[in-house]
């Protein structure tokens, strides 16, 4: 089956073939195909439960954790089967970071909360060099400014979206290639909101980065690329100007106009 993309200008860092969710009985993604390019941002959009999050989900294996769950069809990162049955999936989870919707700092100091995935990685050799992963890591994600005089401070004493900027400092630190973005601006107000979309557009030239949001607003604004889900199934995707200014089905057309959603 081919994808529904038009060509990506360059090799695509994600690529999912035939791609089918199951939970129990239900088919709750049904042949996705699709191609996602490096070094930008592509937004998953569409009405509650047509399938964007399980297919994120699907990116690092974390329906995996799910009993009933069962995913066929094949998912490559860099040409590599990432359901290949010798893969490490703890590995995979650190090449491909993931930022939940609530924001989720561990019940520690904000160093420890940057600390803690570089440390059971092996990623340091020394203190020092830990140090410099958790402060570039927060830099990175626009936070050292705000927290530099107080890294043992509590992460969960945080306003809401520092936290989230935490949480995407924690995801960094690791040295991922993919960040996956649940929704991560809806427990945000304004503010915080526009701080997170400015941290996704500078870190889109160094990551493959994937967000699912219900704001159709805010795909336009951060994403390059748009794919569309409705009911399971991919039904468009494409550069994200082109999707909301001339999309070629007409359920898109149907959902980006407020016909429902």
């Amino acid at each position: 089956m081919n994808p529904v993309t038009s060509a990506v200008s360059a090799l695509p860092k994600v690529v999912a073939r035939d791609v089918n969710v199951f939970y129990g009985d239900k088919h709750a993604l049904k042949e996705v195909s699709v191609d996602i390019p490096d070094n930008g941002v592509m937004a998953f959009i569409g009405p509650s439960g047509c399938g964007k999050s399980t297919f994120l989900r699907c990116i690092n294996r974390m329906n995996d954790t799910i009993p009933i769950c069962r995913v066929t069809g094949k998912i490559e990162i860099d040409k590599r089967d990432i359901y290949h049955s010798n893969l490490d999936v703890v590995q995979l989870r650190a090449r491909v970071g993931m930022v939940f919707q609530k924001p989720n700092p561990f019940p520690k100091s904000i160093f420890e909360n940057v600390a803690y995935g570089p440390r059971i990685h092996g990623l340091c050799k020394s203190k020092a060099e830990l140090n410099d992963i958790v402060h570039y890591s927060l830099e990175k994600a626009g936070l050292l400014g705000e927290v530099k005089d107080r890294l043992e401070d509590p992460g969960t004493g945080m306003s809401g979206g520092q936290q989230q900027r935490l949480c995407i400092a924690r995801a960094i630190a690791v040295n991922p290639e993919v960040i996956l973005m649940d929704e991560p601006c809806s427990a945000l107000d304004p503010i915080a909101t526009a701080k997170i979309e400015e941290l996704i557009d500078e870190l889109k030239s160094n990551y493959c980065i994937i967000i699912v949001t219900h704001s159709m607003q805010q795909a336009a604004r951060v994403s390059q690329r748009t794919a569309f889900f409705h009911l399971g199934t991919l039904v468009e995707e494409g550069p994200t100007s082109e999707i909301f200014t001339n999309p070629k089905d007409k359920r898109t057309q149907d959902y980006i106009t407020g016909r429902f959603g």
